[in-house]
């Protein structure tokens, strides 16, 4: 008789779930709260839609390990189409690059009489790239290498070398964060002071925001190593995080060369 409800398929059938709605409407809750707190109406839905939102990935991520780790319905086929969904969902994740990008692009090549025919527009005091923005760029490149390290540390069985690395890109992961942080708070110009501001702060600020959720997920998946929920033949949580991480690394070279470099101009450092 037990026989009789045994799984059939190598398919993971998820139970009904909560998360996707709560989460849905949390996510809503941000959104319309980040809109008040721009217009001065204040931070309470914000605040609201934040922890909301840290609610459901908290027992929503619980669950997945639960179901991957004790309960074993990540089959190799289910692996599979998880790899497929990131592939899908870091493909998003260029094309929401590619919008920023599409700005910066269109006013650097085809300059407007508003920013005086030339890019950058006249009187904006741009960042040196060989300053804080080449120092970061070294930080996220050996953070590259270190979770690639940590990957294969994984992969042969080296529990201590896993933890090492993925440590260690989880401090350059803070690192970068602060450095940017720093490097904001002395910009000669803001966000709402034109087309340069604007376009600038909102490609790298999106890329910041991407190093706080992987530096985030990095951490989930240092203290799941801790507990030994990784194993070499089974850990799609951590190649997820390292794919993301690589990701974050690559638009962070093309920030780098495009916005930081090539688009300085003359006036860089000045």
């Amino acid at each position: 008789m037990a026989d009789s409800h045994a799984n059939k398929h190598p398919y993971h059938l998820v139970d009904p779930s909560p998360w996707p709605i709560i989460g849905t409407v949390a996510i809503a809750a941000l959104a319309a709260g980040l809109i008040f707190f721009m217009n001065g109406k204040g931070s309470w839905l914000l605040i609201i839609g934040l922890l909301g939102t840290f609610y459901t990935m908290l027992m929503w991520w619980r669950d997945v390990v639960k179901e991957a780790t004790f309960e074993g319905h990540h089959t190799p086929i289910v692996q599979l189409g998880m790899r497929y969904g990131m592939a899908l969902f870091i493909a998003s994740e260029v094309m929401f690059f590619v919008a920023w990008f599409w700005a910066y692009f269109d006013m650097s090549l085809f300059p407007r009489e508003a920013t005086g025919g030339v890019w950058p527009p006249k009187g904006v005091a741009t960042f040196d790239p060989f300053d804080l923005p080449f120092f970061n760029t070294l930080i996220l490149l050996t953070s590259g290498t270190t979770v690639t390290w940590a990957h294969h540390a994984l992969i042969s069985g080296d529990r201590k070398g896993t933890l090492q690395g993925l440590a260690i890109t989880i401090l350059l992961g803070l690192l970068f964060t602060a450095v940017q942080a720093y490097e904001y708070s002395h910009a000669a110009f803001g966000f709402k002071d034109g087309i340069y501001s604007s376009t600038f702060f909102m490609a790298t600020g999106f890329h910041g925001a991407h190093v706080i959720i992987g530096t985030i997920f990095l951490i989930v998946c240092f203290f799941r190593a801790l507990k030994g929920h990784f194993k070499p033949e089974h850990h799609f949580g951590f190649e997820a995080a390292a794919w993301y991480w690589h990701f974050v690394d690559v638009v962070w070279l093309f920030l780098f060369c495009c916005i930081y470099w090539w688009g300085a101009g003359p006036t860089a450092g000045h």
